[in-house]
C-alpha cells in the first residue's frame, strides 16, 4: 500500500465518567443542545484508524474489537467521509466496556471523525460537531462529546452543547479512580427518552448549580454520590458495593449509565483498603487516571490497552 494508493488518519478519544448532570436548555440549534453536569475524562478511551484507498467504487466499513454494529460511529463516518470515489475502513479499539456509563460511545464517535475527518481535510471543530449531534440523535449522551472534545481532568459542563454555544471548564485531577462493573449494561437510549426518568434526573440533580459555579473535587464526588442515591437506579448488588467501598474510607458512585462504578480514596493512605475489599469481594474492577487531554490525532491503536476483559475479572 503505497502513499499514492491509499492515506490514514489515527486518532484518540478519551472514555468518560458522569458523576451528575441535568437536561440542558432546550435549544432550536441541536449543536446548543445536551446536558449540564460533571465528570471524569479518563486516560482509556477509544482509538480509530481510517484508510481511504480511491478507486472507482465508493464503499464504507467500520469494524471493531467488538464485533458488533456501532451505529453512531457508522454515522459519523458516513457523514465524513472524502467525496471522490473509493474504499474506506475504519477500525476502532475500545478500551473500556461499551454500555456501562464509561462513554465509550462518544469516544467512538469523536475518534472516529477525527480520523475520517482529517482524511477528507475537514476541520477539527466540524468533524467534532458531527461526533455531537450523531451521538445526541443516536441516543448515546446528552453530553459525552462536548465533555471530551476541549480537555481532560475534571469536567463541569456549566452551558449545555458544543463551542461557542456551550461551555464546559477543566480542571486537573491528580490521583486514579477504579473503575468496576457489577452487572449487565443499561440501556441508555432508553432512559434518556422518557419524560418521567428525566424528570427524576432534574430532580436528584438538586445543587448542581452550586458545584458548577465553585468546582472542586471533592464536592465533585460528594455531589456524585449524593446524585446516586437520589436517583433511585442502582440494583442490589451495586448498592452493596457502593456502601462497601464508602466504608473503606472512598468516594464510590454509580456511572451513568452502567450497572457500574467509579471510586476514588478520600486520603492517600485509604487506597489500600478499597483494594483489599475489591480483592475480598471479588468485583471486576481497573485502576485508570484522568486524562491530561482531550479527543487528538494519536498514534497507531496497535498500542491500545484494551481492559474490557480486565472487567470481566476479579480486581
Amino acid at each position: 500500500m503505497t502513499a499514492t494508493a491509499a492515506k490514514r488518519a489515527d486518532a484518540f478519544a478519551p472514555g468518560h465518567v458522569t458523576g451528575l448532570f441535568a437536561p440542558g436548555a432546550t435549544a432550536r440549534d441541536p449543536r446548543a443542545r445536551g446536558s449540564i453536569g460533571a465528570g471524569v475524562v479518563l486516560e482509556l478511551g477509544v482509538h480509530a484508524s481510517a484508510v481511504f484507498v480511491p478507486g472507482p467504487v465508493r464503499s464504507l466499513r467500520v469494524r471493531s474489537d467488538l464485533g458488533t454494529p456501532l451505529p453512531i460511529s457508522e454515522e459519523v463516518a458516513r457523514r465524513l467521509r472524502p467525496r471522490r470515489s473509493g474504499r474506506i475502513t475504519v477500525r476502532l479499539v475500545h478500551e473500556l466496556p461499551v454500555g456501562q456509563g464509561f462513554g465509550m460511545s462518544a469516544a467512538g464517535a469523536a475518534a472516529t471523525a477525527l480520523a475520517v475527518g482529517t482524511l477528507a481535510g475537514r476541520s477539527t471543530e466540524g468533524s467534532i460537531e458531527v461526533a455531537h449531534l450523531a451521538d445526541l440523535f443516536g441516543g448515546g449522551g446528552l453530553g459525552g462529546v462536548a465533555a471530551i472534545a476541549g480537555g481532560g481532568g475534571l469536567e463541569f459542563r456549566t452551558r449545555a452543547g458544543l463551542p461557542p454555544w456551550g461551555r464546559t471548564t477543566h480542571r486537573t485531577l491528580d490521583g486514579s479512580l477504579f473503575l468496576g462493573v457489577v452487572g449487565g449494561p443499561l440501556a441508555s437510549p432508553t432512559l434518556l427518552s422518557s419524560p418521567r426518568f428525566m424528570a427524576r434526573v432534574s430532580a436528584a440533580s438538586a445543587g448542581l448549580g452550586t458545584l458548577l459555579r465553585h468546582p472542586d473535587p471533592d464536592a465533585f464526588f460528594a455531589a456524585s454520590e449524593r446524585f446516586t442515591d437520589r436517583l433511585g437506579l442502582v440494583s442490589p448488588p451495586l448498592r452493596r458495593v457502593l456502601a462497601g467501598l464508602r466504608r473503606e474510607g472512598g468516594w464510590a458512585a454509580q456511572s451513568m449509565f452502567g450497572r457500574s462504578f467509579f471510586a476514588r480514596p478520600k486520603r492517600t493512605e485509604d487506597r489500600a483498603g478499597l483494594v483489599r475489599w475489591l480483592e475480598r469481594a471479588r468485583i471486576a474492577a481497573v485502576e485508570v487516571r484522568a486524562s491530561r487531554s482531550g479527543a487528538r490525532p494519536a498514534a497507531s491503536p496497535a498500542t491500545a490497552r484494551t481492559n474490557a476483559a480486565a472487567l470481566k475479572q476479579p480486581f
